[in-house]
Parts: C-alpha cells; structure tokens; sequence
C-alpha cells in the first residue's frame, strides 16, 4: 500500500469579515486533492495539512481566488483601533441625522438647496460611504465570486436607503428620504464590528500570552566547554545549554549533568518543586529552583510542550481538531434494521455522553435488527443509546378501527410514526420521574 507524504502549514488570511468567510476558504481548500484545512476566524489562521503534491503558493493562490489575502503569519496590529475611529466619526455624523429624521420638531426649512433633509444628507454622505466601506468591499468580492454574505445584505440595506433618498432630494419632491436609517444602520453595524474586533483580540491574548512565557535567550555551551548566549530560536535538537537557578529551561530536553529541583506549576499547576538530575526529562519554560544543570535539548521550535498547547489553544478556538478530515459516521442500517458494515454491536456507535445509561437492548455481537435510534431533540445525552422496536409495514395501528396500515400510503405512515413517537415520549418521562 503505498502512502502519501503529508506536509503542514499555518497561513494568515486577511481580509474575513465573518464566519461565513472562514467557512468558504475551508470548503475550497479541501476541495484540492490531498489537502485538510482548518480556516479559524477567531485568529485568522488557516491551518492546512496537505499532500508535497500541493505547494504553499498553490494554497495561498487559492484563497487569494476568493477575494482574501494568504501569507506566513506575523504578528498582527490591533485592527480595533482604527475601526474605533471609523466608529466615533460616524456615530457624531450619524446622531443629528437621527435627531432630524426622527423629530419633527427640530426639521427646519431653508433655501430649496438648504433644508433639514440636504443637511442630513450631507451628513450621512460620509457615514454611507466612508464609514460603511468595509461592508461594501467586502460585498464587491463576494458579488466578484457569486456569494452573498452578511456583508452583502448591510451594504444592499444602506445603499438603497441611500439611493432613494437621494433621488428624492433631487427628483422626487414630496417624498420622504429615509436618510436616518442609512447612516444608523452603517453605524450600528460598525459598532458591533467594533465589540467582534476587540473580542478577537481579548481572544489572542491568551495565546499571546503564553507564546511570552518561554525564555528569550538561552546559555549554549560550547565543545570546550566555553558559554555563549544565544536566542531560543538558535537552539538544535542535540545542544548543550546550561540552566542556573532562577532561569527558564529554553526548551525541552534531557538533564546531562547536575541535579536541581524544577518549578513545573506552569505546565501542571503543581505547587512543590520536582527534583529532578541526571537522565530526567525538563519542559521548556519552567523554571529552575535549585542548583545549576546542563540540559542536551530534544525538541525544539514548533514541537516543544510548550508550543504544542499553544496550537491546541488555537485548534480549540475553532470547535474542531485541524488536520483531521471531517468525517459522517456511518449509519446505514439504523433505520432499515440492517447491520452497519463491518456488524458489531450497533449500539457502539450511539452517542455516550455524561449522562450515559446504556443500551436497553445489550449483546455481544450482531446488530439489533429492526430498531432504530431514538433522533428526537432533547434525547441525545440521556437517552442516545436507547433503541426502540420498529413496527413492521402492515402492523394493527392501535388508534383505528383493527383497519391495518397501508405502507405505500404516506398518511398511514405518517400516523403510524406519531403514534411511536408519543409512546416513547411517555416512555422517556417514566425514565426521568424515576431517575434511571
């Protein structure tokens, strides 16, 4: 059998605006052969695991495609900042085209080239405009592609508000423009694009955080036996690096000499020092508590314990493990009372949540035919592994008359299927007043 060599990428996509976008990139790039990606729109990464048939520039021109920006990542600027900005400017410009429209009151008249409505006209011009721009680039692009997102319906809501009212302005005298609801939709919306951006970045900081507990730099020692400071990143599985008391273990590695005792309560909350000497296994980022040691590093970069959390951290943001394929669970054979491929206990493949109570129908091999899983909602923690005897076609219906079903008629059936729901949902009440 012959296997292919899988390679891994982290890419920083720029320009998501939502997790619809995240979502598209993902489905494009699995679509390409021999590639599994994991778009995180939390942190903007795409995590991608793919075939050496696939090269980095044909994953980066794929989500370029899209209308998005794909590089190495680095570190990124707070986007909040100047958004707020965007935010105040039009929330001052947006509040008296509020006050205009929705006051009679305050409307006052003018010149017919100065009134009330051209003041708020020339008002909300720059919230429309300026203010909602990100909404409208990013529904160009998704326009460019043929998908309509979130975007697409803010810009199409104050463009059109926008529109009408200036034809009336211009064209249509008597009408009544609706200027206020352009300007307050745009600034409502870049609000919530304000709250969602600071969020995110609240969301990375504890990833921040963690990626600045390790050392900086690191105490290399030389063939002979001579100490050079270097930084952690120039450290190579097989170096020689000297730790004093009180300093971080740069990476992860192997005591050569010496015996101290390590403060490990970063990695495993444990409060008590861990002794460790000659042989023992350290963890890059903890701490040195006692006396000098020389560590030979084992793994360095990307594959430390330190960084390895890190990802997990960001894997974890998204809901989902990258590099692993999504894959259904195979249920055929549920419904129809036939065994799954491969037989077993069907029961097997019933959820087991904390709440689990077992199947009511217990074996050690075949599969229970002619049953079926309870899907109601509301059932799937307590009582997912439950089976319930499917009536064969033709059955007596206990509600009619001793008149028997017809299966090819889908009233029957449809009665049939109620009366078996109602029946296991007495059932399930009968479990839950008795605490099974």
């Amino acid at each position: 059998m012959s296997t292919v060599d899988l390679a891994k990428v982290e890419l920083s996509i720029g320009g998501m605006t939502c997790a619809t976008c995240a979502g598209r990139i993902e489905r494009k790039l699995n679509r390409l052969d021999g590639v599994v990606a994991t778009v995180n729109y939390a942190t903007g990464t795409a995590h991608v695991e793919h075939a050496t048939t696939v090269s980095v520039p044909t994953l980066v021109s794929t989500v370029e495609a899209l209308g998005y920006t794909a590089q190495a990542p680095r570190p990124k600027a707070d986007a909040s900042a100047p958004l707020g900005w965007r935010v105040v400017a039009s929330a001052v410009l947006s509040l008296p085209v509020l006050v205009l429209g929705m006051v009679p009151a305050l409307q006052f008249s003018g010149p017919s080239w100065f009134g009330w409505q051209w003041a708020s006209f020339f008002l909300a011009t720059p919230v429309v405009l300026w203010g909602g721009w990100t909404f409208h680039r990013a529904a160009l692009l998704g326009a460019r592609h043929g998908v309509a997102t979130m975007d697409t319906l803010v810009s199409l809501g104050a463009l059109v508000s926008y529109g009408w009212s200036a034809w009336v302005l211009f064209f249509g005298a008597g009408l009544e423009p609706y200027l206020e609801v352009a300007a307050a939709l745009v600034t409502f919306l870049l609000l919530g694009r304000w709250f969602e951006a600071r969020a995110k970045r609240r969301a990375g900081s504890a990833l921040r955080a963690l990626a600045e507990i390790g050392a900086k730099e690191a105490t290399l020692l030389l063939d002979d036996d001579a100490e050079q400071r270097v930084p952690v990143a120039a450290l190579r599985v097989g170096d020689r690096f000297v730790v004093r008391p009180g300093e971080k273990i740069a990476t992860d590695g192997v005591v050569e000499d010496g015996a101290s005792a390590i403060d490990v309560s970063m990695l495993t909350g444990e409060s008590v020092p861990v002794e460790v000497g000659i042989g023992d296994s350290v963890v890059g980022a903890t701490v040195n508590a006692g006396g000098r040691v020389v560590v030979r590093a084992t793994r360095v970069g990307a594959q430390t314990q330190l960084a390895q959390i890190a990802r997990l951290v960001t894997q974890a943001q998204s809901g989902k493990s990258a590099g692993v394929a999504p894959r259904r669970p195979d249920l055929r054979g549920l419904r129809t009372g036939r065994a799954p491929p491969g037989g077993g206990h069907v029961g097997g493949l019933a959820h087991r949540g904390p709440n689990h109570v077992g199947c009511a129908h217990r074996g050690d091999s075949g599969a229970h035919r002619g049953l079926s899983v309870c899907a109601r909602p509301g059932h799937a923690d307590r009582f997912a592994c439950r089976y319930r005897p499917r009536r064969p076609a033709g059955h007596l219906d206990p509600r009619s008359t001793g008149a028997r079903v017809d299966p090819s008629n889908r009233h029957d059936r449809a009665r049939q299927d109620r009366h078996r729901d109602d029946r296991y949902d007495d059932r399930c009440r009968r479990h839950a007043r008795a605490g099974r």
